[in-house]
């Protein structure tokens, strides 16, 4: 990479470690970048050799570390930043023996469990949620009371949400009970509580959360709070 050349903003500081372009963004958006003693705004550009770039008054530089990916079990109660004005537990309190700074990728509401990818590498974390890619998430949803052919089928064609209808989604009963049902349900999106809010718009109650499997990467036996590194076949396969 020429250190020379001007790249946009949102590309240097995922280069130096701090998420995906869109976290980029969203920095940048909030005010917290500035770049050579000003605030930084959208569409601007700056290159490695002669600008500075401060992010919540901290210089970034260009990471040229080790990149980290890692497979992490989000337990509930835990919100998915690096840190909470409010003081809620966050997802960076379980890596913190990860010698590097590393981020997620998408989300988990504070209430859901389970898989939660994250690294270091902007580039790789972008590709991993951009829409394009249309990778599929996996949950395994505890839903109460048990669950009708009307609303299955409402689930898979998709339903109206508050931003909008929801893709087709993939949905089976994995068990039925009086009053209570497992689902699987796999969707390509990533809405802001989306899976809560698709159950909620067929009168269903979503008592628990939890997420299985993105693309070819599964939570198999990790335990809750437990991280580990991805293999290298893992890796090769996610990034197909």
């Amino acid at each position: 990479m020429d250190v020379n050349k001007k790249v946009v903003l949102q590309k240097y500081i995922s280069l130096c470690g701090f998420g995906s372009r869109r976290k980029a963004e969203e920095l940048i958006k909030s005010g917290r970048v500035k770049i050579n003693g000003k605030v930084a705004e959208l569409g601007m550009r700056a290159d490695f050799s002669g600008d500075k770039v401060f992010v919540d008054g901290k210089k970034i530089e260009l990471k040229e570390d080790k990149n980290y990916y890692i497979m992490l079990y989000k337990p509930r109660g835990y919100v998915t930043t690096m840190n909470d004005e409010k003081g809620r537990k966050c997802v960076a309190d379980l890596v913190k023996d990860i010698p590097d700074r590393v981020y997620p990728v998408g989300r988990l509401d504070k209430d859901s469990e389970g898989l939660l990818i994250m690294t270091n590498d902007g580039d790789f974390a972008n590709n991993l949620i951009h829409p394009s890619k249309n990778i599929w998430k996996k949950y395994r949803v505890t839903v109460r009371p048990g669950i009708n052919e009307e609303q299955l089928t409402k689930l898979c064609v998709g339903i109206e949400i508050d931003s909008g209808k929801t893709a087709p989604a993939q949905v089976d009963v994995v068990t039925e009970e009086k009053e209570r049902a497992v689902l699987e349900i796999s969707i390509t999106e990533g809405k802001n509580r989306q899976i809560r809010k698709m159950c909620e718009a067929v009168g269903l109650e979503v008592a628990r959360l939890k997420r299985v499997a993105i693309g070819t990467l599964k939570l198999g036996m990790l335990k809750p709070g437990r991280w580990r590194d991805l293999t290298e076949s893992e890796l090769k396969s996610i990034q197909k």
